[in-house]
């Protein structure tokens, strides 16, 4: 299984020449310490805090403890989703531009929630592509849960409210809503959105009880922006982070906080069904400045 020091090894070799105790930072200029930070997708605002405590008198503490209790702040209190939360069935709306990884997160979540015992239910909404929720049938056959879809051209709103039905009837204990990837630019498909909602809120009152946005690691503070439009049409409850083993810009998760104040939830650190995790802050922190080996991440 995947561990977050090898997740951030990308990250961690840009930031390790800042974060590193083994950097000499008396012979770094301050231009390339903020090229650094912002190269890793650090925000900017964060990024000047951080030279400004690097360049303040030296203390007691190291250079970790000092920083290390910086970003935990940005970072926001920390919040575990309770799978075993009410009402059932639990129903969570997954968004996401095209190639964040909803699909792939919505079965990994499904494994997470068979793992506690529990019975989830796939439900593919994507009625915009031809055989846009085939995938995650595959996805359920193979992870072993119920699965309803939608073909193309249906009422998503109506995939949805079915689910939500079915879930009901099979006495599901999670519902787990993959939408169809839209760019944030796309008014019609963002319209989409609330009409979901509605149509399962009226099935069960309530629902959907979260609405999680997967966000593409690779693509730094874009991530943010796009999530920010989303935000808009729907409110966010949390974040998951995919593709982190991939990126050298998780420097943008300090953002998540300051411009959405939704907590990440989980993030992915692999490719393999179990590299979904519980988001843990203080192993995040960590990782970027441990300078040795490998690690597990947690799997609570």
């Amino acid at each position: 299984m995947a561990g977050w020091l090898g997740a951030l090894k990308k990250t961690r070799n840009l930031l390790g020449k800042v974060f590193s105790a083994k950097t000499n930072l008396e012979e770094m200029e301050v231009d390339e310490i903020e090229e650094i930070l912002l190269r890793s997708d650090v925000p900017v605002r964060l990024t000047m805090a951080i030279v400004d405590e690097l360049e303040s008198p030296s203390r007691k503490a190291s250079r970790k403890e000092r920083l290390g209790a910086m970003l935990l702040k940005e970072l926001g209190e920390a919040k575990t989703f309770e799978w075993e939360a009410e009402p059932k069935p639990h129903v969570i709306l997954l968004l996401g531009v095209n190639g964040s990884g909803k699909t792939t997160t919505a079965a990994k979540l499904a494994t997470r929630a068979l793992g506690r015992g529990l019975k989830p239910m796939l439900c593919g909404s994507d009625t915009f592509r031809a055989a846009g929720s085939s995938q995650l049938k595959l996805w359920s056959e193979r992870v072993g849960c119920d699965f309803v879809g939608g073909e193309m051209g249906h009422d998503a709103a109506g995939v949805a409210y079915n689910a939500v039905d079915s879930a009901l009837e099979k006495s599901c204990d999670v519902v787990l809503v993959d939408t169809a990837g839209r760019m944030h630019t796309k008014t019609p498909l963002m319209d989409e959105l609330p009409k979901m909602c509605r149509a399962m809120n009226k099935r069960l009152p309530g629902a959907p009880h979260e609405v999680w946005m997967v966000l593409d690691a690779s693509l730094g503070q874009n991530a943010i922006i796009q999530a920010k439009q989303f935000n808009e049409v729907v409110a966010l409850t949390g974040i998951v982070v995919t593709k982190l083993d991939g990126s050298s810009k998780a420097g943008f998760l300090f953002s998540v906080r300051a411009e959405l104040n939704v907590p990440i939830l989980f993030a992915g650190l692999g490719e393999g069904e179990a590299d979904l995790v519980p988001f843990n802050a203080n192993e995040f922190v960590d990782a970027l400045f441990d300078d040795n080996g490998e690690s597990t991440g947690s799997t609570d």
